[in-house]
């Protein structure tokens, strides 16, 4: 369970809160609901994004639930410190796009006394630790993991299975693209995909042994 730091007032640092899991899993939804808490409370609050997320709206984050917030787009996280001067908490969305300094700009808002809440998918589709994620769950004081309900057994999803053909690593999509499966799921599927793969070459083509 996620609580706040509100041990002791008048430490001057700051903090860093990470959201991670799967596609579909609430990662967005939890970082709005963090973000718009700490509005209510009057606190200054600035939001970024990588530009290349444009899939809802070129400025706003925007959940699966069609929750909103209003944000900054930047294209890298050397961005982030300039716009983010006098701010109480820092939100940043779809961590995984930005470069490695991004793990070293959330520090050094900490460091400064902001409180930063990051979001991002801890896996690639190939279910391998996802760009800079690991640093930055490494380094944070809250790690939050997320999870999906798998579309084929209903359990736990973890895994961001992507439907497409395409090699790329970056690739924005929606249900059309991705879903969401457990890990049992994810093992089938993938090991189906490498049956299919195998070349089998028909008898007809195989030169028999030859004849003493």
């Amino acid at each position: 369970m996620f609580l706040e730091n509100t041990v002791n007032q008048k430490e001057q640092f700051g903090w860093i809160e990470v959201i991670s899991g799967s596609m579909f899993s609430g990662k967005t939804e939890e970082l709005i609901r963090r973000l718009k808490r700490a509005k209510f409370a009057r606190q200054k609050v600035e939001i970024f994004k990588p530009t290349i997320d444009n899939r809802f709206d070129e400025e706003k984050v925007i959940s699966h639930d069609s929750n909103e917030i209003r944000s900054t787009p930047v294209p890298a996280a050397a961005n982030i410190p300039i716009l983010a001067d006098d701010c109480d908490v820092v939100g940043i969305d779809e961590a995984q796009f930005f470069d490695d300094e991004i793990v070293q700009v959330c520090n050094d808002l900490a460091n400064r006394g902001i409180r930063v809440i990051v979001a991002g998918l801890d896996m690639d589709y190939k279910g391998n630790p996802f760009g800079p994620m690991p640093a930055l769950m490494a380094t944070a004081e809250y790690v939050t993991k997320v999870h999906a309900v798998c579309t084929r057994t209903g359990n736990l999803a973890h895994y961001s299975y992507r439907k497409s053909k395409s090699d790329s690593l970056v690739l924005l999509g929606e249900t059309e693209e991705y879903e969401p499966l457990s890990r049992a799921a994810y093992y089938k599927v993938m090991l189906r995909e490498k049956v299919v793969k195998i070349e089998v070459k028909d008898p007809e083509e195989v030169p028999s042994p030859k004849q003493e």
